[in-house]
């Protein structure tokens, strides 16, 4: 979760500059590339990770019924 706050926030730093606060003339598309790249992978996982818990209980469920 922590990585996931740090992905969202270095999108708005990739266009904003941290220390004066104005809009970059050239944006810094790697780390705004990056943290999309990131966001993705972070839900993709997440949501696999969830589809591997709930067949595993299913399982065990139908197991215990019979």
């Amino acid at each position: 979760m922590v990585v996931f706050v740090f992905m969202i926030v270095g999108i708005p730093i990739a266009f904003v500059s941290p220390s004066t606060g104005d809009l970059r003339p050239e944006p810094y598309l790697p780390l705004f590339y990056g943290s999309i790249a990131g966001i993705i992978i972070i839900v993709f996982y997440s949501s696999y990770k969830d589809k591997q818990e709930r067949q595993k209980a299913n399982t065990k469920r139908r197991k215990s019924k019979k």
